[in-house]
């Protein structure tokens, strides 16, 4: 891995840690705040929120900024962020802290996609950015389970500090290691903007969106279906989620070389495994060593599609790619948001647990749609008779 994408993926580790290890520590901050575990779980939703409203606007704020500044900025605002979050005298400060935090966390991804495809060859950036992202696949086998062994023996505030100091860490990293003249001269706004007038862009942020929300759908209540379909011990489902874990870093490194091929054929292959081990694990899930095999596969198609979804909107967007970068990563926590909800209304309606991968399925089969979309504008726009300028302008 070269020096600089490995800067990033450190950066990426501790960024993802911090997103994700609240939700192991949750009864501790309940505990220490005196507030309901729903209330607690709302610091989930705030931060979700913070990435879709903060990653376009810093990406905006920072777009006359060189990309390698931009990066320490924003690494700034997390080491401040996650300081404020570990000081915080009560549940109102704590969710400032953690809205303020969310806001590096769209930008830096987004922003730090794009320099990390600058510094690979073309036919090698979707493995660049999947290098990058392996810091987030691995936050959710490495830094999330710790971050919540300390926080459950040091109390939650000791996890923040210790993400606080992975900031830090991860901010030196990348001063002593990014490039400062590769990314060109400063961004251009207006056509940063302007991007956004193209369809294909908007069709890949409803892939991400519809694909990774149908990941949520039922990620988000995996705990109750280990424990009450699967029959595991509450104490089995973290080894378990490492499990998964695993299988995201597969999924991501296999990802990024089936994107450098084709990314929009991959994302059709990945959507179309996806609603194939949905449909299993509605009847793996009621036995422990089904489950924990199709957990295992389900954690590789769910991060194959993310350097693809990511590589496909920066190819869209070639010239001014920072600002849909960024609203990309966006997408991915509105689809967290929206996938949860969908599976929240269902298990409300009185859904069986076992229902849940068929909702995840029909998000999916949206995903798909979308991508037939995309492939059906590419193939209009190359037809004979339209002007190769045209055919550009339609992605």
């Amino acid at each position: 891995m070269p020096l600089p994408i490995l800067a990033l993926a450190f950066a990426t580790f501790a960024i993802g840690t911090t997103e994700f290890v609240i939700m192991g520590i949750l009864p501790e901050i309940a505990q220490a705040l005196s507030i309901s575990i729903p209330s607690a779980g709302m610091l989930v939703s705030a931060y979700a929120l913070g990435v879709a409203v903060g990653a376009p606007l810093l990406a905006v704020l920072t777009a006359r900024m060189r990309r390698k500044q931009a990066l320490l900025l924003l690494m700034c605002i997390f080491i401040a962020g996650n300081s404020f979050c570990a000081l915080a005298p009560a549940y109102r400060a704590l969710m400032i802290a953690r809205v303020l935090t969310s806001f590096a966390h769209g930008a830096f991804f987004g922003i730090g996609s794009v320099l990390a495809a600058s510094l690979a060859a073309p036919d090698k950036r979707a493995g660049a950015i999947a290098l990058m992202f392996t810091g987030l696949s691995l936050a959710n086998v490495l830094g999330v389970p710790l971050g919540t062994w300390i926080g459950q023996n040091f109390g939650w505030r000791a996890t923040f500090w210790t993400v606080t100091a992975a900031g830090v860490l991860a901010a030196a990293a990348l001063a002593a290691l990014l490039p400062a003249g590769r990314d060109g001269s400063a961004l251009d706004l207006r056509g940063e903007v302007g991007v956004l007038a193209k369809p294909q862009v908007w069709l890949a942020l409803a892939m991400t969106v519809l694909g990774f929300g149908g990941v949520f759908v039922v990620f988000t209540y995996i705990a109750p279906i280990l424990v009450q379909a699967s029959g595991y011990a509450p104490a089995s489902v973290t080894p378990l989620l490492v499990l998964f874990g695993l299988g995201l870093v597969i999924g991501n490194s296999a990802g990024g070389r089936l994107a450098d091929r084709c990314e929009l054929r991959a994302l059709l292959a990945v959507f179309f495994l996806l609603i194939v081990v949905m449909g299993v694990f509605t009847q793996s899930m009621h036995g422990r060593a089904g489950s924990a095999f199709t957990l295992f596969v389900w954690g590789i198609a769910a991060f194959a599609m993310v350097p693809g979804l990511q590589m496909r909107v920066l190819r869209q967007a070639e010239g001014a790619p920072n600002l849909a970068s960024t609203l990309n990563i966006g997408a991915f926590n509105v689809g967290n948001a929206l996938g949860a909800l969908l599976g929240g209304a269902a298990l409300s309606r009185g859904a069986a647990l076992d229902a849940l991968p068929w909702v995840a399925a029909l998000m999916t089969l949206g995903a798909i749609a979308a991508a037939g979309a995309a492939m059906w504008t590419e193939r209009r726009g190359a037809a004979p008779g339209i002007t190769l300028a045209k055919a550009s302008g339609d992605g």
